[in-house]
């Protein structure tokens, strides 16, 4: 049974300090919500797809890539179209557009099917998971509308790392 729902960023982040937010909250699965499991740069190459699966099977960290709650090209845009209205960057942005939230939850959110994720996930006899996409805050990614849904489906906690 699900008991407490965390979602992180990699962001503003090391490898030291990411992996200890994990293990120090007892997280049990990781659940990655991007559509490509990569990102740019030395800086934040231990959260690309096989680093990452590798470091979490060391920490005794189940990992679930759950790419249909990653927002479409074209989701992804309305946000960037904030991002240049507002003259923020990816990295400082501190909440997400009205576009992006209405977009994502009217074509992905609402349609997906979150009672089936809850049994999949509860199959796997876990209960601290963790919503993982790149940005610092979790207000300004879409992660924060996942958990938000399931914590109120599930009546449980969610915190931000």
């Amino acid at each position: 049974m699900i008991t407490k729902i965390y979602t992180i960023g990699v962001y503003n982040s090391t490898e030291d300090s990411f992996f200890d937010k994990l293990k120090s909250n007892d997280i049990e699965l990781f659940c990655d919500i991007r559509l490509r499991r990569g990102v740019r740069g030395a800086q934040y190459k231990y959260v690309n797809k096989t680093y990452l699966e590798s470091k979490l099977t060391s920490l005794g960290i189940q990992y679930l890539h759950i790419k249909e709650l990653a927002p479409t090209k074209e989701i992804r845009q309305k946000q960037k179209d904030a991002d240049n209205l507002n003259k923020e960057t990816k990295k400082q942005r501190g909440a997400l557009g009205k576009a992006f939230i209405a977009a994502y939850c009217n074509r992905i959110l609402t349609p997906f099917d979150m009672h089936e994720l809850i049994a999949r996930i509860e199959s796997m006899g876990v209960e601290r998971i963790a919503f993982f996409c790149v940005e610092e805050q979790a207000q300004a990614c879409h992660r924060s509308l996942v958990a938000k849904q399931m914590g109120s489906l599930l009546n449980v906690e969610v915190e931000d790392l």
